[in-house]
């Protein structure tokens, strides 16, 4: 659902960061952020809300890449990671090009996943989205830890479907940029296609 702006030739992709509550949804923007030219970016903007204290969401722009002379320009959120935040996700997934679900790679933290990756599937449908036919990547964040699940494991509970999948260590960037240029390029192929 992109925002074609005509006056300044920019194609507008929305990309949501949705995961379970401290998967690493802002550490990876974080790190993109701070990794990202000053020229190339806008500002990182944080909300939270006196009912929803830990709520936030991150808004980064990106250029990368140019369709028929327009510029595409990339803006990254996060959702709240708790469930009961349900409506301020949904809101955030509204107009969304394409997602990275970040997993939690903690063997404990298993059953948060696969709550959290229902919820998008339900979230999206609700709008009209179908979570096997948006640009969709999924991220195994955490790997540096010592109680993690097993790649195979994960991809079995949380990639059935075999989508581009990433290990990760947000903090250090390991597999940050690549998930994103995953995702992206995936979003690019769409528009081009005039998906």
């Amino acid at each position: 659902m992109s925002f074609i702006n005509y006056s300044s030739r920019e194609i507008n992709c929305k990309i949501v960061y949705y995961g379970p509550g401290l998967c690493g949804k802002t550490t990876n923007l974080q790190y993109v952020y701070a990794k990202t030219n000053p020229d190339a970016k806008g500002k990182m903007i944080s909300l939270a809300t006196e009912t929803e204290r830990t709520l936030f969401f991150d808004f980064l722009p990106l250029s990368l890449g140019e369709i028929r002379g327009f510029k595409t320009r990339f803006h990254l959120y996060t959702v709240p990671g708790q469930v009961f935040y349900d409506a301020s996700r949904k809101l955030i997934l509204k107009g969304v090009d394409g997602v990275v679900f970040v997993a939690d790679s903690q063997i404990e933290r298993m059953e948060a996943n696969l709550e959290s990756v229902e919820n998008l599937r339900v979230n999206l449908a609700e709008q009209g989205y179908d979570l096997n036919r948006i640009p969709y990547v999924v991220q195994y964040n955490k790997r540096d830890l010592p109680n993690i699940a097993s790649v195979d494991e994960l991809r079995r509970l949380l990639n059935p479907k075999g989508v581009p999948e990433y290990q990760a260590v947000a903090p250090t960037g390991v597999g940050v940029f690549d998930t994103l240029k995953a995702v992206a390029k995936l979003v690019l192929t769409e528009l081009k296609r005039g998906g």
